[in-house]
């Protein structure tokens, strides 16, 4: 039979996991859609000019595949300036599943974060955020350093965490949308990721700091 003190401790530990997991899916899902980054890369590095084709014209192919890889009803990927080989059809639709783990975690972790924010607040235990929220700011900068110091190698890592094969080593030859999709573009969404989740971590310190009752 579990104890009162030991019960206390369980939500502590499932009410933070759904926190802290709902800040980062969330933020995921701000990066995915938040296509004015998209935009801004493709005019700072001129991409444009690079592959040959208009702004618009650039646009509306990403706009294909971020649609592809949201709507389940999508099965096909047809982008019409960018042909695409089976390996990095495959890879697409593994990025689609990744996609949709992400939005689930989000829907679940968001119910668990809510119904724990206000268990917090009806026993006056808003200040159980604190320790585990200041630790938890002290992560992104880390990362951040790690990401300036060598993105090539955060890169690698976090694709041989998330995919068990090499389809997301494309070659220009077979998939050109690699070239309308520079890695500088994924080291601005890795660092517009890092900056929301401690922009939440330490809104959340600061909240506990200022609402709780030791």
């Amino acid at each position: 039979m579990i104890g009162a003190s030991s019960l206390i401790l369980l939500k502590k530990i499932a009410g933070l996991t759904s926190l802290i997991l709902f800040i980062i899916t969330a933020s995921i899902g701000f990066v995915i859609l938040f296509t004015p980054l998209y935009y801004a890369t493709a005019w700072l590095h001129d991409l444009p000019e690079q592959l040959n084709m208009s702004f618009s014209t650039l646009v509306e192919n990403y706009h294909v595949l971020l649609r592809y890889l949201h709507f389940p009803w999508i099965q096909e990927l047809n982008m019409p300036d960018f042909p695409s080989s089976e390996s990095g059809l495959f890879h697409f639709w593994e990025v689609k599943l990744l996609f949709y783990l992400n939005y689930g975690v989000l829907m679940i972790s968001g119910i668990g974060s809510y119904f724990y924010l206000r268990y917090l607040k009806r026993n006056k235990r808003i200040w159980n955020l604190e320790k585990p929220f200041f630790i938890a700011s002290l992560v992104p900068p880390a990362l951040l350093f790690f990401l300036a110091v060598n993105f090539n190698r955060m890169f690698v890592i976090f694709h041989e965490i998330f995919f068990n094969n090499d389809a997301w080593l494309f070659n220009p030859a077979t998939d050109p949308i690699i070239l309308a999709l520079p890695q500088e573009f994924f080291m601005y969404c890795f660092i517009l990721f890092f900056l929301l989740i401690e922009g939440a971590f330490i809104s959340l310190y600061r909240y506990s700091r200022k609402n709780g009752f030791k």
